[in-house]
């Protein structure tokens, strides 16, 4: 089933903006070819085609785009000490999706975690929240609009 992908390694750290570029490349890809894995472990079939979720991993990744697009207006020595602060804060977002991601090769994920974290994500408790709503007064309404996150 999963033998090549049954043991996520974690890559070196980076040294320099380039290489964590690189590297954020490489986990994008190894995260896409696991897909049809995770597809089968957890039958996601029925919720959701191979190609959304490769959007839902995409999207992911683009939420910390704004960490290797920060401008450095600066001089060249405050510069450098920023690019390795931004480095190492690349290398920590690339160890948690790797530990992510191994934690759900590795099966330690249930079903209803990634159906909930990853498939419904943005729209999940609110989804139903009109059924529920139907007979309750103004009060019940507002409260159960104010307590979904």
């Amino acid at each position: 089933m999963a033998s090549s992908l049954k043991y996520v390694r974690m890559l070196p750290s980076s040294v320099n903006p380039e290489e964590a570029r690189r590297r954020t490349f490489e986990f994008f890809k190894l995260a896409c070819r696991s897909i049809p894995t995770i597809m089968e472990m957890y039958s996601l079939d029925d919720f959701v085609t191979r190609s959304q979720l490769r959007s839902t991993i995409a999207s992911e990744i683009r939420k910390n785009a704004q960490v290797a697009n920060h401008k450095l207006s600066c001089n060249r020595h405050q510069r450098h000490a920023l690019s390795s602060q931004l480095v190492l804060v690349i290398n920590m977002l690339l160890l948690k999706g790797t530990e992510e991601l191994s934690n759900i090769v590795d099966f330690s994920k249930q079903r209803h975690h990634i159906i909930g974290q990853y498939i419904l994500s943005g729209h999940g408790l609110t989804q139903d929240l009109d059924s529920k709503d139907e007979g309750a007064s103004d009060f019940l309404k507002n409260f159960y609009k104010s307590n979904y996150f």
